[in-house]
């Protein structure tokens, strides 16, 4: 029996091939593999033996050989292989231990230069990953030093594996030829533009986590992480306490961060409740801004996330502990907040570094038989028109630029009132206009006096206005673009409401 190994992760490669030595297995290698088991005593033949032909091309070419190929491809119960392969001199190899070229892990090195990324793309290695694992009924072949133990066991036992554990095997060989290929392309292609909407698309990721479940109880689920750490994501938070995120933790605190974004340098708390804000406020301290957005609404922040752009104090860890929290992402606690923290061991804290850092991607929706992909929603305005006799005040404007934001992150149909930059009533998701503006008057009782208000799309009639002016909301943020806009702009100049056009709708769904 005749097994190949060449490994860039020698994890165990040693014992591994130590034990099939004493099975009688002759073993072939080449490069820093075969030198590291000389060193441990084994006998080797080198693959350059086999072939007949030395490496070359600073060891680009090693394998790329019929006696190498022809002697995994063979189809053992094939007479004519069997024939051809007797008189081209090609001997089996019944077992193939292969890991590819480290080119993630170059990628990953700061500063790295293109040249050094380009010599770490592996071409024998998945070459002969994908012979092995196209022959499966009668090659072995390992790409995971995880399954060393498995393959030995069965060898042991039985002299050779079991069918169902060489397919497995084979599984695990194109998913990890395939991300590795993806990899790849991912990163020549963002060298190039970015672009990702072609007419082909391959995505990798890779498990950051099992979760317990998903939404529901009933559903399994995971998290990936993209391959290349992102900035600001929430895969590269560290946590510092508490129990394990669930899956509508991560979707609710991505959301979070997602909307704390958009307040750039400003000390900001975003709250959020099933994957709306329900409490965003600005403060020049963190711990008021923290008891404005929970004053707006405590009902809702119960059970919630917050997340803020500024350390965390004792001040605001001590207003926070107040309430049960799911989840609390900062880019920094004092050891103060964390004393005061601990006394809710469960409530998950986590450190994010660069947590406001925003750059333009793509986000993507699986739908059945399909996915739909898009680019990040990371503007704000296309153009901001005062569109009514009244101006707004500096002091009007800035609270409807912050209100915008707010709307921007909320799902549609969505209304946000804001007042003294804070988020004090949100009416979301609602499958009219005017019902997700009553809702939020509603909720916001009378501190809806003197509010401003943001809509994420146009006002279709001028209804909307009407009960804006009836509530006592003294200024309105919307895109613009309706039919009826001069309803809505006479309805506001009759009320003396300043409204502002922003030319740019943000639906959110």
């Amino acid at each position: 029996m005749r097994a190949l190994l060449s490994v860039s992760d020698k994890r165990g490669i040693v014992e591994f091939a130590s034990k099939l030595a004493a099975m009688g297995w002759e073993i072939l290698s080449t490069g820093g593999t075969a030198k590291a088991l000389r060193e441990a005593g084994l006998t080797i033949t080198g693959v350059s033996e086999v072939t007949g032909f030395p490496e070359c091309l600073d060891g680009r070419v090693k394998t790329l050989h019929p006696k190498i190929h022809g002697g995994i491809l063979g189809i053992r119960n094939n007479p004519d292989h069997q024939k051809q392969m007797a008189e081209l001199d090609i001997t089996p190899i019944d077992l193939l231990v292969i890991n590819l070229y480290p080119f993630k892990n170059t990628i990953l090195k700061e500063g790295v230069a293109f040249s050094d990324a380009v010599e770490n793309i592996d071409i024998g290695g998945p070459t002969m990953l994908r012979s092995a694992a196209k022959n499966f009924n009668d090659v072995t072949v390992v790409v995971d030093p995880e399954d060393y133990a498995v393959v030995l066991a069965e060898l042991e036992a039985n002299g050779k594996t079991n069918y169902e554990t060489r397919y497995k095997l084979a599984l695990k060989v194109f998913e990890t030829t395939s991300n590795y290929d993806t990899m790849i392309a991912d990163y020549l292609r963002k060298r190039v533009s970015g672009e990702v909407l072609q007419d082909t698309i391959t995505m990798t990721f890779e498990k950051v986590q099992d979760l317990r479940y998903g939404e529901n109880p009933h559903q399994k689920a995971a998290f990936y992480g993209e391959v290349v750490p992102v900035k600001g994501a929430l895969t590269t938070a560290k946590q510092l306490q508490g129990k394990e995120l669930s899956y509508n933790n991560i979707n609710d605190t991505n959301g979070a961060l997602e909307i704390l974004k958009e307040y750039g340098d400003e000390p900001t708390i975003v709250a959020v409740k099933h994957a709306n804000p329900c409490g965003i406020a600005s403060d020049k301290e963190i711990a008021v801004a923290y008891k404005k957005a929970y004053d707006s609404d405590p009902v809702s922040i119960f059970g919630g996330i917050i997340a803020s752009n500024r350390l965390v104090n004792e001040a605001a860890a001590k207003e926070m502990i107040e309430t049960f929290l799911e989840v609390i992402v900062a880019p920094e606690f004092t050891p103060e907040a964390l004393a005061v923290l601990a006394a809710k061991p469960n409530l998950r804290l986590l450190e994010l570094a660069d947590i406001t850092h925003n750059e333009p991607s793509y986000e993507v929706k699986k739908v059945i038989g399909g996915l739909l992909v898009q680019e990040r929603d990371t503007k704000l305005y296309d153009a901001l028109k005062v569109v009514t006799k009244r101006q707004p005040s500096e002091a009007e404007m800035d609270e409807l630029l912050f209100a915008w934001k707010a709307v921007k992150n909320t799902k549609s149909n969505a209304i946000s009132l804001t007042k003294n930059k804070c988020l004090i009533a949100n009416g979301p998701g609602q499958v009219n206009r005017v019902g997700a503006l009553e809702n939020a008057i509603r909720q916001a009782g009378e501190n809806v006096k003197g509010s401003v208000m943001a809509s994420d799309a146009f006002f279709p009639f001028d209804d909307s206005v009407k009960a804006a002016a009836a509530a006592g909301i003294t200024a309105i943020i919307q895109p613009g673009g309706a039919g009826k806009d001069a309803d809505s702009i006479k309805a506001c100049d009759e009320a003396g409401i300043a409204m502002v056009f922003t030319n740019m709708r943000h639906f959110k769904h």
